[in-house]
């Protein structure tokens, strides 16, 4: 599946921008330059274009601070399409802080890394809470994995606590973001190809990265979402699954044509997992 040669020009053209740019960026954050913040953009842009992605995007990124940005997560490329929409660092599970190459990546991001202890819940919120106050826009993906493109999975509500805090006096604000695998080289996407750029479950990640770089021009859809508070819902429990619903039913929206409304969950318990493939969608 995919060519051989178009994922050995990918790879050797993206390990050719990304290498020279790593000690820059090492030295932007060391400096504390403003090149720390605007480099990942404009790389992630540059990166998208090597890859093969064309991003379409409906809405916008609100200009309200503090902001931190929930959306939902399928693969590693969903990193490149939000970092070059967002001038914005990750919040990342612990564990690929220690990964190799890409572990590097995440820090010259600035990523925040969280464990799932308990016990570090206050020392990751006051770290949270630090960079929004230093103005920093935060990407969660509070499903806590990745999943295969065609469901979203619960948002967790422990991931959204920071919102339970005001910054400055101001309530957090959320703005959620809808993303989806939509087309490829120009075709309508079903759910049998969506596994083919997903990475999730036990997929190991070098033979999916050589296999998805050897295929064609990947289009993924961006919704920015119109962003909420806690003010209006009281509960972190209620605003995860009101941006759970917004997200679901963007995602939805994209892949479908035509808007799917999905009814809040019974009793304050949202879904296992909602598939968003509906019969009639084209599968190529």
């Amino acid at each position: 599946m995919g060519s051989p040669a178009r994922a050995c020009l990918r790879m050797v053209t993206y390990l050719a921008v990304t290498l020279p740019l790593l000690p820059i960026q090492a030295l932007a954050i060391f400096f504390k330059l403003d090149l720390a913040r605007t480099l990942p953009p404009a790389y992630h842009r540059l990166v998208c274009r090597i890859l093969g992605i064309r991003v379409a995007v409906q809405g916008q990124l609100t200009k309200g601070r503090p902001l931190l940005i929930v959306g939902n997560h399928s693969s590693y490329l969903d990193i490149e399409v939000f970092g070059s929409l967002i001038p914005g660092s990750f919040v990342a599970k612990a564990e690929i802080a220690r990964w190799p190459f890409f572990g590097w990546l995440a820090k010259l991001q600035r990523s925040v890394f969280i464990e799932r202890r308990s016990s570090k819940a206050r020392e990751h919120k006051d770290e949270i809470e630090k960079r929004l106050l230093e103005g920093d826009v935060l990407i969660l993906f509070p499903e806590g994995t990745s999943n295969d493109g065609n469901r979203i999975l619960p948002f967790r509500s422990a991931l959204f606590s920071v919102a339970e805090r005001r910054i400055e006096g101001e309530a957090l604000i959320v703005q959620p973001v809808s993303l989806a695998y939509t087309r490829l080289d120009g075709m309508p996407m079903g759910r049998s190809f969506r596994p083919f750029f997903a990475w999730y479950g036990d997929m190991e990640l070098p033979p999916h990265l050589r296999r998805m770089l050897g295929l064609g021009v990947l289009t993924m859809e961006v919704i920015f979402h119109e962003p909420v508070t806690i003010d209006r819902f009281g509960t972190r429990k209620a605003l995860a699954e009101e941006c759970w619903r917004i997200v679901s039913e963007g995602v939805a929206t994209l892949l479908v044509g035509r808007p799917q409304h999905y009814p809040a969950p019974d009793a304050g318990a949202v879904p296992k997992g909602t598939d968003l493939t509906l019969p009639g969608t084209v599968a190529v």
